[in-house]
């Protein structure tokens, strides 16, 4: 068995910092005006990031251009693209703005969609600085999940400059948010921001059994954003060298759903992970074994029966015969393409138990015939008679691996044209025998 290695982190982190700068960022806070106070630390968070050769940056900044009232929804605009070494042209591009216009958040995040060049692989991150809320009647939130749908970006982070506590669920539906209530709060919110959104976040997936105990491996796992349903990365469960389930390396900044590939499959609907630490999920995945078997010889090696829930129509496998299966704990129904159709109801599926479900050996009958006719192959249910396969007449001969039992051949030759001409004959079939039968 083995572990597909995650990445951890994708090829390349693309960060957009969205900043305020309405007319609200020139009010003081603490010691200095507020916007200020965010030149200050996102300078330094960009000269930090500059080291990084997997990390570009952008700025988008909304309330610079047009003085309030009259209120100019409009004003936002990309200063500085993605592009690598861009850290000074965001300093310089901070250094000469002056708030003084209105708070388009939902605008500014929905044209944000374009500041992301195509980049397979790439994270898109979205760091939104601001002392306020939406101002225009758009609606940030909606906006914002809609990229996630997308895929365009992750979900984003918020910091609040100061906010007004009453306005902090409004940036709850939105992403990750925090409210630095004073200047130094500000530089370690940023700090903790992009240590998210760098730092590789490990997790464990414990697959239990019947017991708690995680116990089950070897199952293929699929992670899916569940916010866009988009698969981010397949492995293969296993244990460690110490017997422990392995760690993934998976990005923090996703809420997952997580399924399981067992039969039938089994979902974690949501993972949030805590970034930067070890996380850990559990499964409940009891397992059993099924096999099915014939009693003597291999006249049905070939053969590939179906596995349904018990009670339902859906078809979870098709196993060939004697091939040992893994299945979740419960009750099944089995359809094997036997002569005739065997069904076998609510088979039991025990915890770390081998279920063996054995067929009889069958017989082997040839029908011999002369003349093309209607013929059909029915068996003895008590006083029922049950049609199980029509017979071709076109060849002189005709083999059919049947099950034991008790059956009627009821032919009519195509040139007679009267009920009365039709033949009946009744044989039996016993196990591990060949035996032939003359139609006419």
């Amino acid at each position: 068995s083995f572990s597909q290695p995650a990445t951890g982190r994708a090829e390349k982190t693309r960060i957009l910092f969205v900043l305020d700068c309405s007319q609200s960022m020139a009010g003081r806070w603490g010691d200095d005006i507020k916007i200020n106070i965010a030149r200050k630390f996102l300078g330094r968070t960009v000269d930090s990031l500059g080291s990084f050769p997997d990390v570009e940056m952008a700025l988008r900044v909304y309330g610079h251009q047009s003085v309030v009232p009259p209120q100019d929804c409009n004003d936002t605009r990309l200063e500085v693209p993605f592009r690598p070494g861009n850290g000074y042209e965001i300093k310089r591009e901070m250094r000469d703005l002056s708030p003084k216009g209105t708070t388009p958040i939902a605008n500014s995040l929905a044209r944000a969609a374009n500041d992301f060049p195509p980049c397979p692989g790439c994270r898109n991150i979205i760091i939104l600085i601001t002392d306020g809320i939406e101002a225009c009647d758009g609606d940030p939130c909606s906006v914002a999940l809609e990229l996630q749908q997308k895929g365009i970006i992750l979900k984003p982070f918020v910091i609040g400059i100061g906010l007004d506590p009453e306005f902090e669920k409004t940036f709850e539906c939105l992403g990750n948010f925090y409210n630095a209530s004073s200047e130094e709060r500000f530089e370690e919110v940023l700090d903790i921001v992009i240590t998210h959104a760098l730092n590789e976040t490990t997790l464990q997936v414990n697959l239990l059994d019947s017991n708690g105990s995680p116990s089950e491996t070897n199952i293929p796992l699929t992670f899916y954003n569940r916010i866009s349903g988009e698969i981010k990365y397949n492995f293969v469960h296993t244990f460690n060298n110490r017997g422990l389930p392995d760690t993934m390396r998976i990005d923090p900044l996703i809420d997952y759903t997580i399924k399981a590939h067992t039969i039938p499959p089994v979902w974690l609907e949501s993972l949030r992970l805590i970034p930067g630490k070890h996380n850990i999920a559990a499964m409940d995945v009891p397992q059993g074994i099924l096999r099915v078997i014939q009693e003597k010889g291999f006249q049905y090696k070939s053969l590939e029966y179906i596995i349904r829930r018990a009670g339902t129509n859906e078809t979870l496998w098709r196993m060939p015969m004697a091939g040992r299966l893994n299945l979740v704990t419960g009750s099944y129904d089995l359809e094997i393409p036997t002569i005739p159709v065997t069904m076998l109801y609510n088979v039991t599926v025990r915890q770390s138990e081998e279920t063996t479900v054995t067929i009889p050996q069958p017989g082997v009958v040839t029908f011999l015939v002369n003349n093309e006719g209607i013929c059909g192959l029915f068996e003895e249910k008590g006083n029922e008679l049950v049609r199980v396969k029509d017979i071709d007449t076109s060849e002189k001969s005709y083999v059919l691996v049947l099950l034991p039992g008790n059956y009627r051949i009821i032919y009519r030759p195509l040139y007679a044209k009267q009920s009365y001409f039709t033949i009946v004959k009744r044989f039996r079939v016993e196990s591990g025998k060949s035996s032939s039968l003359r139609i006419i």
